[in-house]
């Protein structure tokens, strides 16, 4: 025989629920950092409706990380300016993060040397971006304790960071570069390109002469135009493939 289900400890249950999410909610509201509300955090500069989110990953240094406007830094972020807190950096910013930065859940960026962002860079959770890397030259000694090698890093603007890619000290990123998903990139990577694997390789690249080559397989996403309501974009999602066809055998005879 079933149960008999105890609606009372059920409501109950509900309410305690619903009053958790709602107290988490504020406390990710009240606990957040932006410009207006810097909490304990004193950064370089953090820009115009920048917000960090509550809870947030290890940071330290922040005098020297510049952080640029509109930038959404997701939950357990860390961000980080020197091997270790309370050290003098100097006059010049170690880390800079430009305008429009997204940097998704779980990433690190550690610049222990200079670290740059350029504007309008995406990415994905659990990125890794490091300015520094363990040394092993003396065999006798254990990895850890051996003074590490530092470089700097530049990642220019627009680029797409996809989720679990790693960037190694050194690297330099051009403009507009997809880094794909669990890649490891080092070294030097031109405009327009787009990387994979571990380590990481050119396997598509744009140019003014050839466009992309090899070719996209796929044709460009079409922008949706300018003017159109919720309403009509809810309508055309109901259409099933038939009617989408027959719309544009209407369209085409003009």
């Amino acid at each position: 025989m079933p149960k008999r289900k105890n609606t009372f400890s059920s409501w109950r249950r509900g309410l305690a629920q619903r009053a958790v999410h709602t107290a988490w909610a504020w406390v990710q509201r009240a606990g957040s950092v932006t410009a207006e509300h810097p909490g304990g955090l004193r950064f370089g500069a953090i820009g115009e409706a920048t917000r960090l989110a509550f809870p947030l990953g290890t940071v330290f240094g922040e005098p020297w990380i510049r952080l640029g406007s509109h930038c959404i830094i997701a939950e357990q972020v860390t961000l980080t300016a020197g091997l270790m807190p309370d050290l003098d950096l100097g006059p010049d910013p170690i880390l800079r993060i430009g305008d429009g930065v997204v940097l998704g859940r779980g990433s690190h960026v550690i610049a222990d040397t200079t670290v740059t962002i350029g504007r309008d860079c995406y990415f994905g959770p659990y990125v890794y971006v490091t300015s520094t890397n363990h040394s092993y030259d003396d065999p006798h000694e254990p990895i850890g304790r051996q003074w590490p090698r530092m470089e700097p890093v530049e990642i220019g603007p627009g680029c797409w960071i996809g989720t679990g890619a790693v960037i190694l000290p050194g690297a330099r990123i051009g403009r507009n570069v997809v880094v794909a998903a669990g890649a490891v990139v080092r070294g030097t990577v031109p405009d327009h390109a787009v990387v994979a694997g571990a380590p990481a390789r050119v396997v598509r690249r744009w140019t003014a002469e050839d466009g992309w080559q090899p070719p996209l397989r796929t044709p460009a996403p079409v922008p949706i135009p300018d003017g159109t309501t919720p309403e009509q974009l809810r309508a055309l999602a109901r259409l099933d493939e038939s009617a989408v066809a027959r719309l544009a055998e209407l369209d085409s005879e003009g």
